[in-house]
């Protein structure tokens, strides 16, 4: 749909973990924190919560 954005130019179509938040600066506080991490780290953190890499869409269709 946009052949710019970061998940096409970067062929990414799964979603395999995510957070929600009611406050705007908590996202953006706990988004730094997760981009500061190593990407082992972040494997894990994925690896806890979906350890099969399931794609997630369709549980935030939920909400």
């Amino acid at each position: 749909m946009y052949p710019k954005s970061f998940t096409a130019r970067y062929n990414l179509n799964i979603l395999v973990y995510h957070e929600a938040y009611q406050m705007i600066g908590d996202a953006i506080t706990r988004e730094k924190q997760l981009k500061a991490g190593s990407r082992k780290k972040k494997v894990a953190l994925i690896n806890s919560i979906n350890p099969n890499w399931d794609d997630l869409y369709d549980t935030l269709l939920d909400y």
